[in-house]
């Protein structure tokens, strides 16, 4: 079994300077904290050194193709990445590898490796052994969850259990017996790198007043994509302050609309209110019950595409309850 790791920074790599945390191992030095079962051989090395919070999405497109090498002579790949960031990374890399037979995992910690009380040696030991069972998807391992890559959302900034998997039960998990595949991403698109990304996407979260003249900022922008966080099943007010015919403009300047609620859990319903109808009849998209970070990935994925709206429209990697 051959396994990759490949490090990006973020605190798992951290040691203390006079400015404060900063990256500073690399993967070998990494990895040195760790033991490995016999018969694993782990291929380490750098892609980058960053605060997660710098990571963006040319790096995106940066790790993707690092990934792609990798899965080339491996049978597995595990990625160190910071915590502020990894679930917009780990959503990216699920539409960028679509159909991937391997598995690709994300860890980090929440206090650097060998810090006292660090969670970091016991979340990267567990990626790894994740990432030798075979089972082909990308994740995010943390606190002996496997979550989907596209369904793992940071919910607590100190705790070790820093992530949640929203709307959708855990892929696996890590016990005293091993590694637990519960619900492995589907696989169904043949494998094919697409590490383009258009990055001209703008998130807007709604509150009772949000002015129209908000939204002529997407367009003199250059923007092509809005995600907008609604209220609830996906309202949004239209007495004295119109949102409704602002986005019809937006759409008739092409500029294409994704609409997700505020709330954590659950979807975004637009076929149930008035409001949610007059949307869909100015072909805004709903994103049903993704997440934040997969509705703005997908949307920046998408528009790097050849259709974009047949990716829309479509359930790639579980991003949307079917």
């Amino acid at each position: 079994m051959r396994i990759a790791l490949l490090a990006t920074g973020g605190t798992i790599a951290c040691r203390h300077t006079p400015d404060g945390l900063m990256p500073a191992l690399s993967a070998p030095e990494l990895l040195q904290y760790v033991t490995l079962r016999p018969g694993v051989e782990v291929v380490a090395r750098d892609v980058f050194r960053m605060d997660s919070s710098n990571i963006q999405p040319e790096e995106w497109s940066q790790l993707a193709r690092s990934v792609d090498e990798a899965m080339q002579e491996c049978d597995g790949v595990v990625i160190t990445h910071g915590t502020d960031t990894m679930g917009y990374t780990a959503a990216a890399l699920s539409f960028m590898l679509l159909g991937q037979t391997k598995p690709v995992i994300l860890t980090g910690s929440q206090l650097p490796m060998g810090a006292p009380l660090s969670d970091a040696e016991i979340n990267l030991s567990c990626a790894l052994e994740a990432a030798c069972q075979g089972v082909a998807g990308t994740y995010v391992c943390f606190a002996r969850k496997l979550i989907l890559g596209c369904r793992a959302v940071k919910t607590r900034t100190t705790s070790f259990d820093a992530f949640d998997s929203v709307n959708r039960s855990l892929s696996g998990m890590i016990d005293s017996e091993g590694v637990h595949f519960l619900r492995p991403q589907q696989i169904s698109d043949p494998y094919r790198l697409r590490p383009e990304v258009d990055s001209r996407v703008f998130l807007l979260k709604l509150v009772p007043g949000t002015q129209p003249d908000v939204l002529d900022f997407v367009t003199q922008a250059g923007y092509r994509g809005l995600v907008i966080e609604a209220f609830g099943l996906g309202g949004l007010h239209y007495i004295r302050r119109n949102l409704v015919e602002k986005l019809r403009m937006l759409r008739e300047r092409g500029v294409r609309v994704l609409v997700v609620t505020q709330c954590m859990y659950e979807k975004a319903d637009l076929s149930i209110y008035e409001v949610g109808m007059q949307m869909l009849r100015s072909e805004v998209i709903s994103g049903m019950d993704m997440t934040t970070e997969a509705a703005v990935t997908k949307l920046m994925w998408a528009l790097a595409q050849e259709d974009p709206e047949e990716w829309l429209g479509r359930n790639l990697c579980g991003e949307v309850r079917n």
